[in-house]
């Protein structure tokens, strides 16, 4: 069932800057469970693992009309060292602090899509919000495998000047 959003679903929020560690995936979104699994992988070796680091996903464009070969994703755990040289090719990186518009998906990843389309197509053109150059991002809060997908809680980012 599609879920219906209003402007009261998205508060904005002030964030400080995040220190990232990245495993960068670029190429068919189709592949991205192989990244997936090294990125996990470097958490387990950096003792990084979800519990004790937030994650968070850099969505560059949408897979739905981004040709395969050019699809940009970034997978991310929050670092408070220094990301060293690893053989997953993770780099450092940071979501700046600032203000962002934040929309709180609970339930499956089917919803991404409407959710990401909601903020860009209704609720920015009527909040009177203007884009900061930062792509759109989502906190996974709460995911899969630790609990049932409809339990999944997402914040998606939408960088705001």
């Amino acid at each position: 069932m599609q879920r219906q959003y209003s402007p009261e679903d998205v508060d904005i929020v002030e964030l400080p800057a995040i220190n990232l560690a990245v495993l960068e995936h670029r190429g068919a979104p189709a592949a991205l469970g192989a990244s997936i699994l090294e990125f996990i992988q470097w958490r387990r070796e950096n003792d990084a693992l979800h519990d004790t680091s937030r994650t968070f996903n850099i969505l560059y464009n949408a897979p739905e009309n981004t040709p395969p070969a050019e699809f940009r994703f970034d997978l991310g755990a929050e670092v408070r060292k220094p990301v060293t040289e690893n053989t997953q090719g993770l780099v450092a990186k940071t979501i700046p602090a600032g203000r962002y518009a934040r929309l709180r998906l609970t339930g499956s990843d089917d919803a991404l899509g409407a959710s990401v389309t909601y903020l860009y197509r209704h609720w920015l053109p009527d909040s009177g919000e203007e884009l900061r150059d930062f792509p759109l991002f989502f906190e996974r809060v709460r995911f899969y495998p630790d609990l049932p997908e409809q339990e999944m809680i997402t914040d998606i980012f939408l960088p705001l000047k």
